[in-house]
């Protein structure tokens, strides 16, 4: 119990003879530095607030507009055109040294020049706006740039300069316009088409008519209505009904996972490669909340929504009994800790300073030295984040919603991250195909009660130092775990590094205060909550069936080589793929991002498409020439193209068609045909890993320092969840999911599907890997 009292400030006894106070220096200290930190901060958002609201305006633009206009008015030029003389005689009279003519001239200069200013950085803002609504580079041919296009890209270019912060663009990003719904039920009855006979797509024809010619034109009026009114039209809703309001488990069904570097051999101390880690991550959250990183660019030039990334730290999905919350804290000054069925707390600061890579080392070494064993309920209490929302929502009601329970469970919810110090070891070896599909599962849901899946994300440290990530998926979405992910592992190896015996460099404080172990009181009742939280959680994890395995023969360069996109290249060979393991199509849903638009998420592209459904026939069918095969190629990859890019620039159609549902839901009319497209099961679920949003290093000097990308599992029973990263020039990493308990689906036979049409489409072009 020493550790607990260092965190109380005073302590206070009742006696005979008065009342006796006991204050602790150190924890009033902590107090006080934690104060000034943070006034610091609230310091540097107001400066960082006002640098961002005048972007592309900044301090010096400002005194060279007043430069100049001082300067004018002593060569006696009015550039004001008489306005200066006005502003002079309407400012308010008075007396004494700093009401003389000239000083009252100077002011009124000074407030001509803001106002000039603050006009030029409004025209920019909204110049700026009116150029990124612009979508028409996406959709011109690669390396066939129209004139219009160049010049716009200059513009974008010259209104972007200068040093903007995180984010300095988000002002000036255009809303995500709503499609007609005209071009929306068209497109939807293109997407459908393949997948339906004469009779059913007859039937869906008539729904999707009946639909827009009677309910659909006052839904869409509501929905033009909010798109005016709010930032986006889309993310509130689909961030409510689609993650928070789902009452099944999180873990498998909703969280994903990434992989660390996978090709190196890393420092194998467990306490050393966490304290690099956790350094960087906190030295990622001091740029994030200082806004001191670059906005993610698209080719360079286009600004990405950034503000996704604000609820990276501090986080805590909060369960509910109908619908669960997002707490969001301003600042977090310690993590929370998992070992052996006990959880600690760490403080990340001695006073202002974070803690030296080492001694955190210290600190999580002193976690796996700790002999003491879990107290009685504690070893399995984070199983009820990982079983139903309901049942963990009243049981955080129950049974600790006061005393020790509360104030544990708040050290847990109130950590700037969750990390796990696992007791297994877990790395790829190129000689054992089934260690990376191992190592996914540890990843995806461990034993079900070591990982905290309610954090914005957990860290987990496994035994022989590989590293990996939980993510909660509400707040976010993969590229923006994906972008700290890059930064933490870029600055593990390139900046921080390790001494020549496998510890961070630097010597540790052994003064610090040694980490908190969290004290619990869980009564019986509680313990079978937990227990038939546990058996729902393993259940569900041990009905997972997960292949990862990395794909050799090529990568990018041999793709590049067949002159189309990868990203297509793989979708049309997972179509392929899937009509040979079940001899049919199915619909698919592939992730694309709306980032292009102020507070955009994701959109669905639809990648069975009838170009590819037609290329994959005439493959099965084997009749047909490789120049018929080719041709049918192209226009399959020509087609998915198209529909990414009118993803991305907010004319997709699942996003569209879903906010029109729950207006008609707010209105309490039912639409058969929304219905319908509502429920159709999304049997083949894919994702492309983002990679190199930070250029931490070369990856040509670098050949081998790839991570594998990440996960997720099935979204239907009785389909695939395929997640893959086209990681480098010469290699894909795959990681496919499917269920045990559905006799259609097995993953590692889908895999080698995935495999065999890779190479079946690259044999078309007749490239070789020593080609590429």
């Amino acid at each position: 119990m020493a550790e607990a009292h260092q965190a109380v400030a005073f302590q206070f006894t009742v006696t005979p003879d008065g009342v006796d106070f006991r204050l602790s220096r150190e924890a009033l200290k902590h107090i006080y530095l934690s104060g000034i930190n943070s006034w610091k901060k609230r310091l540097i958002r107001i400066k960082n607030g006002i640098l961002r609201g005048v972007y592309p305006g900044s301090p010096t633009s400002w005194l060279a507009v007043v430069m100049a206009t001082v300067g004018s008015s002593y060569c006696n030029v009015d550039i004001s055109m008489g306005l200066i003389c006005y502003i002079q005689r309407h400012l308010p009279e008075g007396h004494g040294p700093y009401q003389t003519p000239e000083t009252r001239a100077l002011l009124s200069m000074v407030i001509f020049s803001t106002g000039v200013w603050m006009m030029g950085i409004f025209f920019f803002r909204q110049t700026l706006k009116l150029l990124l609504s612009y979508h028409g580079w996406m959709f011109e041919m690669h390396g066939r740039t129209s004139r219009f296009t160049r010049v716009w890209a200059i513009c974008v270019r010259l209104l972007s300069s200068g040093r903007p912060m995180l984010y300095s663009f988000q002002a000036s990003l255009p809303k995500l316009p709503v499609p007609r719904v005209k071009a929306t039920i068209q497109r939807y009855l293109e997407s459908v088409r393949p997948l339906l006979d004469d009779k059913e797509y007859h039937r869906m024809e008539t729904l999707a008519k009946e639909f827009q010619e009677k309910l659909a034109p006052r839904l869409q009026k509501y929905l033009i209505l909010k798109s005016w009114w709010a930032t986006n039209y889309v993310s509130d809703w689909w961030e409510e009904y689609i993650y928070l309001r789902g009452r099944t488990p999180l873990m498998v069904n909703s969280n994903y996972y990434v992989m660390d570097f996978v090709l190196l051999k890393n420092v194998n101390t467990q306490a050393a490669r966490l304290g690099n880690f956790v350094h960087a991550m906190i030295t990622y959250r001091r740029k994030l909340d200082r806004e001191d990183i670059k906005p993610v660019m698209a080719l360079g030039i286009v600004p990405m929504c950034s503000y996704q990334m604000e609820r990276m730290f501090n986080t805590t999905r909060i369960p509910g009994k109908e619908t669960d919350v997002v707490q969001h804290l301003s600042e977090s000054r310690h993590v929370a800790v998992y070992h052996k069925g006990r959880f600690f707390k760490v403080w990340l600061y001695d006073g202002s300073q974070l803690l030296k890579p080492r001694d955190l080392e210290l600190q999580f070494q002193r976690i796996l030295d700790d002999p003491s064993p879990p107290q009685p309920g504690e070893e399995k209490l984070a199983a009820l984040t990982a079983g139903g929302r309901v049942e963990w929502a009243q049981a955080r009601q129950t049974f600790f919603s006061s005393g020790k329970n509360k104030v544990s469970l708040d050290a847990i919810e109130r950590a700037a991250f969750f990390v796990v110090l696992d007791e297994e070891s877990h790395r790829y070896d190129p000689d054992d195909e089934a260690s990376l599909s191992l190592y996914g599962k540890a990843l995806l849901h461990g034993n079900c009660y070591n990982r905290w899946f309610d954090k914005s994300f957990t860290l987990v440290a496994f035994k022989n130092g590989q590293m990996g990530l939980n993510t909660e998926h509400s707040w976010a979405d993969a590229p923006i775990i994906g972008h700290l992910w890059e930064f933490v592992l870029g600055t593990d190896i390139f900046h921080l590094r390790y001494a020549e015996t496998g510890h961070c460099l630097g010597e540790p404080n052994p003064m610090l205060v040694p980490p908190q172990r969290l004290q619990w009181d869980i009564p019986e009742r509680c313990r079978a909550v937990i227990e038939s939280s546990y058996q729902v959680a393993k259940a569900l994890a041990d009905d997972v069936e997960l292949y990862c395995f990395q794909f050799l023969p090529f990568g990018k360069g041999l793709i590049k080589k067949c002159r189309t996109s990868p990203d297509a290249f793989v979708q049309i060979a997972l179509q392929l793929a899937h009509f040979r393991d079940r001899g049919k199509f199915c619909l698919t849903y592939e992730a694309s991002m709306t980032r292009m638009f102020r507070e955009g998420r994701t959109e669905t592209v639809r990648s069975c498409t009838s170009e590819s459904t037609a290329f994959v026939k005439a493959m099965v069918q084997g009749s047909h020439t490789k120049a018929d095969l080719q041709n049918l190629f192209r226009k399959a990859s020509e087609k998915h193209q198209h529909m990414y890019r009118l993803a991305m620039t907010g004319a997709g159609i699942d996003r569209h068609l879903f906010c029109l549902y729950v207006v008609s839901k707010y209105l309490g009319v039912s639409s058969p045909f929304l219905a319908k497209v509502l429920s159709e099961p999304w049997r083949l679920s894919t994702s492309q890993s983002a990679q190199f949003q930070i250029r931490m290093f070369d990856p040509n000097k670098y050949p081998n320092h790839l991570g594998a990308g990440g996960g997720f599992g099935p979204v239907a029973d009785d389909g695939y969840g395929v997640s893959y990263m086209i990681a480098g020039e010469n290699t894909i990493f795959f990681h496919i999911s499917s269920k045990f308990s559905s006799s259609e689906t097995n993953a590692q036979r889908f895999g080698n599907h995935i495999r065999q049409a890779l190479l079946d489409i690259a044999d078309l072009f007749q490239i070789s890997k020593a080609d590429s």
